[in-house]
């Protein structure tokens, strides 16, 4: 049960992880793009995060595990979610 746990918990911080690498990469890209008119949303920063746990806890349990596979998509598979979220929300307001 140990083991079990700490492989959870590794694939927990490990999606967690690439998420919190992703997040500060988007918030240094809008800053550079537009330093003035920056300004950090903590609640999107933390729902992505929190997605990227998400996310990464599903890719250890499909990948047996593989801690580097929770990473991969905690910080890719944010990213993936926010393009469908963007993608679905012009279809919306366009028609």
């Amino acid at each position: 049960m140990d083991a079990q746990f700490s492989l959870a918990a590794l694939q927990f911080f490990a999606g967690g992880l690439g998420g919190f690498i992703r997040g500060v990469v988007g918030v240094y890209k809008s800053y550079s793009a537009n330093p003035k008119a920056f300004v950090f949303d903590w609640k999107l920063f933390g729902i992505s995060i929190f997605v990227s746990v998400i996310t990464g806890q599903m890719a250890g349990i499909v990948f047996n595990g593989e801690w580097r596979s929770s990473l991969l998509a905690g910080y890719a598979g944010s990213d993936f979610l926010e393009s469908l979220y963007k993608i679905k929300f012009n279809n919306l307001v366009k028609g």
